[in-house]
C-alpha cells in the first residue's frame, strides 16, 4: 500500500514519528547514517582523460595514429605533427559536448530547496534541506520550495505548483483525506514531492522519502541510466570508418609486397634495406593520404552550422547529432501544455439562463444586465492583477477572467476601482468558493464565484429576464446540462452568484454563502496554439507520427488532440495506469493506435519511447 493510500496518523505511528513534536536530535542521527543525506547522489563520472582516449578508438583514427606514428620513427616529423593537431582538436571537441551532456542531474539538483522549516524535538527550527530524514514534520508555506516527498497531514487551502513532475504549470489544491484507489502521480494531492513550490496557502507533512527515494530522485536514475545511442550517421560513419580502415590497411600491405618484390625479383644491385624503406614509405603515404582525416572536422563543423539554423528559428540544441537525427525522425512525442497549447488559461464560452450570444459582445456599453453582472463577479471575486510590465499575477484560472474583460474592451481595473472590496471569504478547497463584498448604487452585495455543483447548490434564485426568479428544477436541471456539455468538451467551468447584503451587516461568514442568486456559467481551457495545426499536417504530410505525451487528465488531452488533428477517429488515449496494466506484447500491438498518453510518470515516458524505437 501506498502512502496516499494510507491515514495521516497511520504514517505518522509507521514511521515512529509525532505531528507535535517531531523527531528527536538522536532519532535524526541514526536516520541519517542510516539513509544518507537528502541530496542527489552523483554517478562516479568518467575522467577527462578517459574520455580523451576514447575519441580515439575509431578504426580510421587507429589507422592515422599509426601511419604518423611510422612517419616519425623515418623522420617525416612536419606531417605527422599536421595529421596529431587535427585528432587532437577533434577529441577536445568531443570531449567538450559530452562534458555538457552530463549536467542534466546537476539542472535536477538546482531544484531541491536549499533550506526546510521543521519541528524537532518539540521545536521549530529551519535547517539544510540536505539534513532532512524520513519521518522529520517539514512546515510549508506559500513561496517555499518542497525540500522531500511528503504525506500531507495539514493543509490551509495548500496549492503546488507540481510542473517539473507532471509539466502541467497550473497548481494543484492539496488535502489530507486518504486516496483509496490506484493514481498517478499528478492525482496523488495529499502528497507533496521535492522541488515542487508553494504557491498559496500553508501545510504541513511528513518526510516520507528523500534523496534518491524521492520521485524527482528516481527521474536522476533514469537519467544516469538512460543509453547513449548512435544516430544514423554515426552509425554509417563508424561502418564506413571500419571498412575504410581495413581496406586501406589491405591496399597498403598489397602495395608494400608488390613495391618489395619488384626490389627483391630485381635482382639490382642497388642497396636491399633501402629499397624495401622506400616500399614501406610509398605503402605509408598512400595510407595517408587515402584517410580523410578532416571528414570528422567537417561533420563537426556542417552540424554546428545546422545548429546555428536551428537556433535561430528558436529551436535550442544540446548535441550536435541531434541536427542529423531530426532529418531521420518518424515519431515525435510532444508534451501537450505550453508545446502545444499556449500555457495560458482562456474563457472561450459562456452562459447565461437568459441566452447567450455565439461571441461575447466587445461593447460594453451594449452588455445586457446578465452579461454586465457576469463580468462584474468574474472581476472583483478575483484575486490576481497584471502589473504595469504586464506580468500576469495569480491564479491562471483567475487571470483568464480578468483577461477577458480586458479582451471585450472593459478594463478590469476600472471595475475593481468603481467597486471597492470591502470585506471577503477566501477561497477554499474543501468548500471550492470565493466570496468577496461590494457596494453598487447604495446596495451592499456579496458576489461568489466557484464550482458549479457547489453553486447551484447554494442557490435558490437565479438571475433571469433582467431579474431575481426563483430557481426551479427545470431550469436547474438545464444549468446543469450546460455545465456537463462545457464539460464534455474538457472545459474547465466555473459558476457566478451573488446576494444582496443588510446595510447594517459588518461582515461576511461561510453562513451568509446559501440562498444565492445564480447569475451564470464561463467555460475555459488552454487553447493550441495558432502555428500548432499547421505544424501536425506537415508532419504528417512527411511521413511523421506526432504523439502526446501529457501529465494532464485524458478528456482535456483527447479534446486537444482530436481539435488539432493529431487524433484519428480509430485512435485511443490511455492513461499512465492503463498503460502499466499493458505487457510488453499488447503495447506493441496496440502502438501505432495510440496516439494520446495522459497522467504519465517520466518512467511511462521511457517506455511509450524505447517501445517505438524498437518498432522502427
Amino acid at each position: 500500500m501506498q502512502r496516499y493510500q494510507e491515514e495521516a496518523d497511520k504514517v505518522l505511528e509507521e514511521l515512529e514519528t509525532s505531528a507535535k513534536t517531531g523527531l528527536t536530535t538522536a532519532e535524526v542521527a541514526k536516520r541519517l547514517e542510516r539513509d544518507g543525506y537528502n541530496e542527489l547522489k552523483d554517478k562516479l563520472r568518467d575522467p577527462l582523460w578517459k574520455l580523451f582516449l576514447e575519441t580515439f578508438k575509431d578504426p580510421m583514427v587507429i589507422v592515422l595514429l599509426a601511419a604518423a606514428l611510422v612517419q616519425i620513427l623515418i623522420g617525416e616529423v612536419v606531417e605527422s605533427l599536421i595529421i596529431f593537431a587535427v585528432l587532437i582538436l577533434n577529441s577536445v571537441i568531443s570531449v567538450v559536448q559530452t562534458r555538457k551532456a552530463e549536467g542534466s542531474l546537476d539542472a535536477l539538483k538546482e531544484m531541491s530547496a536549499p533550506e526546510a522549516k521543521v519541528i524537532r524535538n518539540g521545536e521549530k527550527l529551519t535547517i539544510a534541506a540536505r539534513e532532512l530524514v524520513v519521518g522529520d514534520i517539514v512546515l510549508l508555506d506559500a513561496g517555499d520550495f518542497v525540500p522531500a516527498d511528503g504525506r500531507i497531514f495539514e493543509s490551509g487551502s495548500l496549492k503546488v505548483d507540481e510542473g517539473m513532475l507532471t509539466g502541467e504549470s497550473e497548481a494543484v489544491e492539496k488535502h489530507i483525506r486518504v486516496i483509496s484507489e490506484d493514481v498517478a502521480l499528478g492525482d496523488r494531492k495529499n502528497m507533496v514531492f521535492s522541488g515542487a513550490l508553494t504557491v498559496y496557502g500553508r501545510g504541513a507533512f511528513v518526510v516520507t522519502g528523500t534523496g534518491g527515494g524521492t520521485e524527482i530522485g528516481k527521474i536522476a536514475g533514469l537519467l544516469e541510466s538512460a543509453e547513449a545511442k548512435q544516430t544514423p550517421l554515426q552509425k554509417k560513419l563508424e561502418s564506413f570508418s571500419k571498412k575504410l580502415g581495413v581496406g586501406i590497411l589491405l591496399l597498403c600491405i598489397l602495395i608494400f609486397a608488390i613495391e618489395a618484390g619488384r626490389a627483391w625479383l630485381g635482382g639490382g644491385s642497388g642497396d636491399m634495406t633501402k629499397a624495401i624503406l622506400n616500399a614501406f614509405m610509398f605503402a605509408v603515404a598512400v595510407a595517408v593520404a587515402a584517410i580523410p582525416e578532416a571528414l570528422s572536422s567537417i561533420v563537426t563543423i556542417v552540424l554546428s552550422v545546422g545548429t546555428n539554423k536551428m537556433a535561430k528559428r528558436h529551436a535550442i540544441i544540446r548535441k550536435l547529432p541531434a541536427v542529423e537525427t531530426l532529418g531521420s525522425t518518424s515519431v515525435i512525442c510532444t508534451d501537450k501544455t505550453g508545446t502545444l497549447t499556449q500555457n495560458k488559461m482562456t474563457v472561450v464560452d459562456y452562459y447565461l439562463p437568459d441566452g447567450t450570444q455565439e461571441v461575447f459582445p466587445d461593447t460594453p456599453d451594449t452588455w445586457s444586465d446578465g452579461e454586465r453582472r457576469l463580468i462584474h463577479i468574474a472581476v472583483l471575486c478575483n484575486d490576481s492583477n497584471i502589473n504595469e510590465e504586464g506580468l500576469e499575477l495569480g491564479d491562471p484560472t483567475e487571470v483568464a477572467l480578468i483577461a477577458f474583460s480586458n479582451k471585450n474592451n472593459k478594463n478590469y481595473n476600472e471595475i475593481r476601482e468603481r467597486y471597492l472590496r470591502e470585506a471577503e471569504i477566501p477561497f477554499d478547497s474543501e468548500r471550492k468558493l470565493m466570496s468577496t463584498v461590494h457596494t453598487f448604487d447604495g446596495q451592499k452585495a456579496m458576489l461568489t464565484k466557484g464550482g458549479p455543483d457547489v453553486v447551484f447548490a447554494r442557490c435558490s434564485q437565479v438571475f433571469l429576464d433582467g431579474k431575481e426568479q426563483p430557481l426551479t428544477d427545470e431550469l436547474k436541471a438545464t444549468l446543469m446540462q450546460a455545465n456537463e456539455d462545457f464539460s464534455n468538451q474538457a472545459l474547465r467551468v466555473l459558476a457566478y452568484a451573488y446576494k444582496r447584503l443588510d446595510g447594517s451587516q459588518p461582515d461576511v461568514d461561510l453562513d451568509d454563502e446559501h440562498d444565492l442568486v445564480l447569475v451564470g456559467l464561463t467555460a475555459m481551457i488552454d487553447p493550441p496554439r495558432e502555428a500548432v495545426y499547421a505544424a501536425i499536417e506537415e508532419s504528417k504530410k512527411a511521413g511523421i507520427r506526432t504523439v502526446m505525451i501529457t501529465g494532464d487528465h485524458k478528456t482535456t488531452a483527447q479534446a486537444i488532440g482530436r481539435e488539432i488533428g493529431l487524433m484519428q477517429p480509430d485512435d485511443i488515449a490511455l492513461t499512465g495506469q492503463e498503460l502499466d496494466a499493458l505487457s510488453e506484447q499488447e503495447l506493441d500491438a496496440k502502438l501505432e493506435h495510440i496516439s494520446v498518453y495522459a497522467r504519465v510518470s517520466p518512467e511511462n515516458k521511457i517506455r511509450i519511447v524505447k517501445a517505438w524505437q524498437k518498432k522502427r
